[in-house]
């Protein structure tokens, strides 16, 4: 069994212009870090012509499906019908993109299938990771 989710995305990006041009986008969830999903953005579709990954937490994105969530660097809130947005605040600036709620509802059922919510801590091997902290410090 795969450890790792991949799903593409069509985000909109919102813009001072009228149409909103299309970017893909990944949506990616890991059994290894199971708290958290990243979001990535291709070098193309980004000021810096590299690619841009944003992490936060699987909670976060469900949460915002259906009400206003996060305080931090990401944001996520519902929108209209079917639309979620997700803004990304850093010092350059803010993006906010707009990805259909139907997608984001497929991947995250996709990663309670792989990992059920409520289930995380079971993938954390702390045996292991204490480990390897202690050995980075001596």
């Amino acid at each position: 069994m795969s450890t790792v989710i991949e799903q593409p995305v069509e985000a909109r990006l919102v813009a001072a212009a009228p149409r909103m041009p299309s970017i893909p986008a990944t949506l990616r969830y890991d059994r290894c870090d199971p708290f958290a999903v990243v979001m990535t953005f291709p070098a193309p579709a980004t000021l810096e012509g590299v690619d841009v990954c944003w992490t936060f937490s699987r909670e976060l994105l469900t949460a915002g499906l259906h009400q206003p969530e996060g305080h931090g660097d990401v944001r996520v809130r519902p929108y209209g019908y079917d639309r979620t947005v997700l803004e990304f605040h850093a010092p350059e600036g803010t993006a906010i993109v707009h990805v259909r709620s139907g997608e984001i509802r497929r991947f995250l059922e996709a990663t309670s299938q792989l990992v059920p919510v409520g289930l995380e801590h079971l993938q954390l091997d702390l045996d292991h990771d204490l480990a390897e902290l202690m050995r980075d410090a001596c």
